[in-house]
């Protein structure tokens, strides 16, 4: 039988539902907003030159799969640890994943704005603006994802997750893996596409 580990403290705060929403609203515009910010200032500092004839494959995309495969393995080790009672490991681990899921959208904002630069050349080898959608589809479910794991980071906090109920945790995991596998699969068939696959060879030297 599973016990609390005696260091374990309750945030009697976010007991309160309507504490937790607000938390969660103001949670989500900071992880958000530096995201975005941060996603400007690579747009600002790095150059991007893309090419007439063919798609470059960014390098942004190349650190962003590394940051995406980091948060999978934090989730899925918060999933474990809860089960075992052992809250504030369980708590590290979602913090360092909103740390890993945060970097990891605003790295995929500038790698996703690399792609669209690149729009014209898309044409000329054939590749239909469905495709680039397809790719910002999949960067909003990111967010989503990100505000996913903040709701749950805020849950946790509140008390809400133990041995015997952590669903939320475990849903949260599976639902970062999925999009991790979907974004491998959309990159596998960038490749496949015909886009180069040397990084940051669309970067001026």
């Amino acid at each position: 039988m599973h016990s609390r580990q005696a260091n374990f403290k309750q945030n009697r705060f976010l007991q309160r539902s309507s504490n937790l929403a607000l938390a969660f609203f103001g949670l989500s515009l900071l992880l958000l907003g530096v995201s975005f910010a941060s996603a400007w200032g690579m747009i600002v500092a790095f150059s991007f030159r893309p090419a007439e004839n063919r798609i470059l494959f960014p390098a942004a995309f190349v650190v962003s799969t590394v940051l995406l495969a980091g948060g999978s393995l934090l989730l899925h080790r918060a999933s474990l640890l809860v089960r075992f009672e052992k809250q504030p490991e369980f708590r590290r681990s979602l913090a360092l994943s909103l740390v890993l899921g945060t970097a990891f959208v605003s790295v995929q904002t500038y790698g996703l704005w690399c792609l669209i630069a690149q729009s014209e050349a898309a044409r000329s080898v054939g590749l239909k603006d469905g495709a680039f959608a397809f790719v910002l589809l999949h960067g909003i479910h990111f967010v989503v994802a990100l505000l996913f794991v903040a709701f749950v980071f805020l849950r946790a906090l509140a008390d809400k997750y133990d041995h015997e109920y952590s669903w939320g945790v475990t849903f949260c995991a599976w639902f970062w893996h999925a999009l991790g596998l979907a974004w491998l699969a959309i990159m596998a068939a960038f490749l496949i596409a015909g886009v180069s696959v040397l990084p940051g060879d669309g970067y001026p030297s």
